[in-house]
């Protein structure tokens, strides 16, 4: 090998190894996707009509993230009858969640998913009662966190009681997410 070639080898080496140093020293990109889902509901099965989100994936620390977040009417009856009622965060369990209708999937940076969980929090602990069911429903939570992660999300008044069709409407007010509506 001639002088030349060597220290060219030994050049694209050093070279190779800065690479293969930036890449391994790289801030790992958070990967939280949040599902958008709807729950179809049925009187006979004692649940209304729902939507809610999930968050699934792992921060840029290495915590890992699995929850999943409703707004509801702690009792069904007051919030149909009398207007404001006492409110919750829902959660649903991972075989409820395997009957719903996933509509789309945003991924977020971990700043924007401590801004989702504040959200969340927000509404747990809205002091009074605040659940309305034509101000405050489980659909006007997703669209708040829809607009938190940079969707247009209104709610319609001809959505305000149809989870799924109102998650159908987002998609066609959001084309970039290249999502199918759901029959």
């Amino acid at each position: 090998m001639t002088p030349f070639a060597k220290r060219l080898a030994r050049l694209w080496t050093a070279l190779l190894l800065a690479l293969a140093t930036l890449v391994m020293a790289a801030p790992a990109q958070a990967e939280v996707d949040v599902s958008f889902h709807s729950f179809n509901g049925s009187v006979l099965w004692g649940r209304y009509p729902h939507t809610f989100v999930v968050m699934r994936g792992t921060l840029d620390d290495g915590t890992r993230i699995d929850e999943n977040f409703g707004f509801s009417a702690r009792n069904s009856a007051e919030a149909i009858m009398s207007g404001p009622a006492a409110h919750m965060i829902l959660t649903e369990t991972p075989e409820t969640i395997a009957d719903t209708n996933r509509h789309f999937t945003v991924t977020v940076s971990d700043a924007t998913y401590r801004r989702l969980r504040a959200e969340v929090i927000a509404w747990r602990d809205y002091p009074g009662k605040y659940y309305d069911l034509d101000e405050r429903n489980c659909i006007h939570f997703v669209a708040r966190i829809a607009q938190l992660v940079g969707l247009r999300a209104d709610v319609p008044s001809e959505y305000l009681r149809r989870p799924k069709a109102w998650l159908n409407y987002v998609i066609r007010r959001n084309p970039q997410l290249h999502a199918r509506e759901i029959d």
